[in-house]
């Protein structure tokens, strides 16, 4: 089974960057979308970011300008790139293939203080 690994999360002020990586166990890594996740306290899980088997990408309203998921083929990873990051980023990030029925990774904490 497909297993993942983040790491890159820590603790940011307000408007500084992160990059997230998320390690896979497979070498087929990018025949199957990879998304990023992330669920604050007291809230739903919530996707923030996707790219495709073919390289699309999509990103939820609050990442948009500020975020940017990319992929290395080679090393079996995918990234997030998150810039401009505000307190409300302030949540554990977890990387995931196949949908929420699919394969999480640990997650990864991420914390904006203001």
């Amino acid at each position: 089974q497909v297993q993942l690994v983040e790491s890159g999360g820590g603790l940011v002020q307000a408007g500084g960057s992160l990059r997230l990586s998320c390690v896979a166990s497979v070498t087929s890594f990018s025949l199957t979308a990879t998304d990023w996740y992330r669920q604050a306290p007291g809230k739903q899980r919530e996707l923030v970011a996707r790219i495709t088997s073919a390289g699309n990408t999509y990103y939820a309203n609050s990442a948009k300008g500020r975020f940017t998921i990319s992929r290395d083929n080679a090393k079996n990873t995918v990234y997030l790139q998150m810039n401009s990051l505000k307190p409300e980023d302030t949540a554990v990030y977890y990387c995931n293939r196949g949908g929420p029925g699919g394969v999480w990774g640990q997650g990864t904490q991420v914390t904006v203080s203001s």
